[in-house]
């Protein structure tokens, strides 16, 4: 994977504290192996913007220019343009959520609407719960303000509602700050909380009232199943974050936040010392690619794409993975989560995954305290099935080396400790 260049750093007694605390993204530092052009990503959770019209796109960026170039090349509002907010209030109402435009914010992705939030709630100590495993992007962003992140184990039908009673009750009435959920086709993991799940994970929230952050970036990627309503149709003071990214182009940047009114303030003006405001061209760009029908015939066509290449990553794992193995099967989404005996070590193999011409990301980086050196999480969403089909071969071919010590320690009667599964 190359070797990092050492540099000093004069200015180290500077920083802030808290920068210490950041995390570096473990799927970011993949990009560079990953962009060979002999090299299978698995790793990566990139849409697949091919499919995109790319002439709709051009039609609309035109559009933004010539049509409302005075407004689109302008400062703008921080909350975002009322047009793009009232488009945001259409797609919402189709998934259940009754919103108006005043309810929305327009954000730099779901990313920055994170840390919009961090910022807005964590004071160094504050508890912060959440799945476990969880979004990179989410520890990322809580942790450059110093919270205590608790992760609560999920299972075929998402986050575990009695360990979650049981951290709340432990943590007190005043002791989290917030729940932070991605209910559908989750990342990492790629479950999905079931709907008696998510009525009482809203009755806990109310129970110790603890706001509950809904992170819906996937939900419109269902291939299989029924649709299941989100938090925020159910509980109208869910702060819930959506996302262009996944049925546009994440090249936009363009995200959302509703939240009740008085959050809403609040980030608002931590937006302001942000950013000042959104690209207003972007907006106007999605304004008018999401005013025809075109999109719709576009999201389907990638929903069949993705089922595609869902179906034969799982095909493969049955076909090559080790028994000692076992995964999710996600009905919609991105991300197969899969879990090895504990003595292997994602994290440790990765280099020899590499040289074998596949990448992954190790699962260690989707918990805040080292967990999940065991796990690894795949993406089926980017590369043809062909390959994914060769990726999982590879990926086997290393496993079974591996695998190996595990059956002899296994056959005399003991387990490997993890030390002895790396070597």
């Amino acid at each position: 994977m190359g070797t990092a260049r050492v540099v000093f750093d004069k200015w180290e007694g500077r920083y802030a504290q808290r920068i210490g605390d950041v995390r570096s993204s473990a799927v970011r530092d993949l990009f560079a192996a990953a962009s060979r052009p002999d090299m299978i990503s698995l790793s990566g959770g990139m849409p697949e913007v091919r499919a995109v019209p790319a002439h709709a796109v051009a039609d609309a960026a035109h559009g933004a220019v010539v049509h409302a170039g005075a407004q689109a090349l302008q400062y703008g509002s921080s909350n975002g343009r009322v047009e793009l907010r009232e488009t945001i209030v259409e797609l919402m109402a189709e998934t259940g959520v009754r919103i108006a435009a005043a309810d929305v914010v327009v954000t730099a992705g779901a990313q920055q609407g994170l840390d919009l939030l961090a910022k807005t709630f964590l004071d160094p100590g504050d508890v912060v719960i959440c799945e476990g495993p969880t979004y990179v992007g989410a520890l990322q962003a809580f942790s450059a303000y110093q919270p205590d992140i608790r992760c609560i184990p999920m299972d075929g039908e998402g986050m575990r509602m009695d360990l979650l009673e049981a951290e709340l009750r432990a943590v007190g009435y005043q002791g989290a700050k917030f729940i932070y959920t991605i209910p559908n086709f989750q990342n990492p993991g790629g479950v999905t909380l079931s709907a008696p799940r998510r009525r009482r994970l809203l009755e806990l929230a109310r129970e110790y009232d603890i706001p509950v952050i809904e992170d819906d970036p996937y939900g419109r990627l269902r291939f299989e199943g029924g649709h299941v309503k989100p938090l925020r149709a159910l509980d109208d003071e869910v702060i819930y974050l959506g996302t262009f990214s996944k049925i546009f182009a994440p090249g936009l940047r363009l995200g959302w936040m509703t939240a009740p009114q008085p959050i809403l303030a609040k980030v608002l003006l931590v937006k302001q010392a942000a950013d000042l405001c959104g690209s207003a061209f972007a907006q106007v760009t999605a304004e008018r690619y999401f005013a025809g029908t075109r999109w719709r015939k576009v999201l389907q066509g990638l929903a069949r794409t993705y089922a595609e290449r869902r179906d034969a990553m799982l095909a493969a794992l049955e076909e090559y993975f080790p028994p000692e193995a076992s995964w999710t099967r996600p009905e919609g989404g991105f991300f197969v989560w899969v879990e090895f005996p504990e003595f292997l070590d994602t994290k440790t193999m990765l280099a020899e995954a590499v040289e074998h011409g596949v990448t992954y990301v190790p699962g260690d980086g989707f918990y805040p305290d080292g967990r999940g050196r065991n796990c690894m999480r795949l993406a089926f969403c980017y590369a043809e099935p062909e390959a994914i089909t060769e990726g999982i071969r590879r990926l086997a071919e290393v496993l079974e080396d591996r695998l190996e010590l595990y059956r002899a320690f296994i056959a005399a009667g003991a387990l490997p400790d993890r030390s002895e599964g790396a070597a």
